[in-house]
């Protein structure tokens, strides 16, 4: 059969799902035999007037990672959309919005006074901040928009036919996404249905290893750090919030059994979750006592154990916030 043609795009991100990719390790020398990497900005010189001339949907997969900050991103979305047969929210970033996504906090006027403006470090009286467009020496420079409304998700934008979570995706999942594309481009398999995630069906709970009680109450929350945690009991039961109750497993509860630390939820809700952040603050109300009907606490005291959640918002939606019901704090609008 002729080569593949990948393309491997960024938006916002740290390019750790990029990073990932290299390491499916001597397997990256069975894709190169069977495939061409069209498009990377991390690997290659190319510009956009590169995949502009490609004929449309000649590039078979694109693997997109980041979320949709920038004006030029957009575009680089739109684009890649077009020319490709098959796009790839890969990478918790591109899927729910990823840390990227904690910026619908706020909005860019509060960025731009807090980076170019408030900070020790800076010394901007004038208030200089980055234009769209200006001129030096006679030439026109530009610079891409950032968006004032906040970060999007790649299915904001284009057309989205599977989606690989993880923070970043794991290289078992890497391939296989891999198999089912090289299998459906030889003639071999079908592919799956469109909005499929790569991933487990099931909650990262289930995949979790440890001991877990019937029906567990705590009375304090703690950060990790502030206890020495039995790696043989479930971190919930010792007072540590973890994520795995709302968030979809596939990735072997790679942070709770090898690292001995909670789970954060970049594998993103499960089918069956409506909200991440939602459905992990009932599971904390029902260890802490306080939903059952016949409960004795009073509000006082729930306040004060509620009060223990060091930064709500960036616990329960540390990955998720753009693709949550809240998906941005509302804040004034910038024209």
């Amino acid at each position: 059969m002729d080569k593949l043609k990948i393309a491997i795009a960024r938006g916002a991100t740290c390019s750790g799902c990029e990073i990932e990719f290299v390491d499916i390790n001597e397997r990256l020398l069975d894709v190169l035999g069977i495939a061409d990497i069209v498009y990377a900005p991390t690997l290659m010189d190319i510009k956009h007037k590169d995949v502009e001339a490609m004929p449309d949907k000649s590039i078979d997969i694109c693997l997109y990672n980041g979320a949709v900050r920038l004006e030029e991103s957009e575009y680089e979305a739109k684009l890649l959309a077009k020319k490709s047969k098959i796009m790839v929210a890969f990478g918790s970033c591109a899927y729910t919005g990823g840390i990227p996504g904690l910026a619908n906090i706020t909005n860019r006027q509060k960025i731009f006074e807090t980076v170019y403006r408030d900070t020790a470090s800076t010394e901007n009286p004038d208030f200089v901040v980055p234009q769209t467009k200006c001129e030096v020496s006679g030439y026109e420079l530009t610079l891409p928009e950032l968006f004032d409304e906040g970060v999007k998700l790649l299915d904001d934008v284009v057309e989205v036919d599977y989606y690989l979570p993880g923070c970043p995706p794991l290289v078992g999942q890497i391939n296989t996404l891999l198999d089912v594309v090289i299998n459906w481009v030889g003639g071999k398999g079908e592919l799956p249905p469109k909005g499929t995630v790569i991933a487990s069906s099931k909650t990262l709970c289930e995949e979790c290893n440890r001991e877990k009680k019937e029906n567990m109450r705590i009375q304090k929350i703690y950060r990790p750090h502030e206890i020495e945690i039995d790696p043989e009991k479930c971190l919930m039961e010792q007072g540590i919030i973890c994520l795995g109750p709302a968030t979809r497993g596939g990735c072997g509860a790679k942070c709770i059994n090898d690292g001995n630390m909670p789970c954060r939820g970049c594998g993103g809700p499960t089918a069956a979750v409506l909200d991440q952040g939602g459905s992990i603050l009932s599971a904390i109300a029902s260890v802490l006592n306080i939903t059952d009907s016949e409960s004795t606490v009073t509000d006082e005291e729930i306040e004060k154990m509620v009060s223990q959640i060091v930064d709500p918002l960036g616990t329960f939606y540390r990955f998720g916030l753009p693709a949550s019901l809240l998906k941005r704090k509302v804040t004034e609008k910038v024209v």
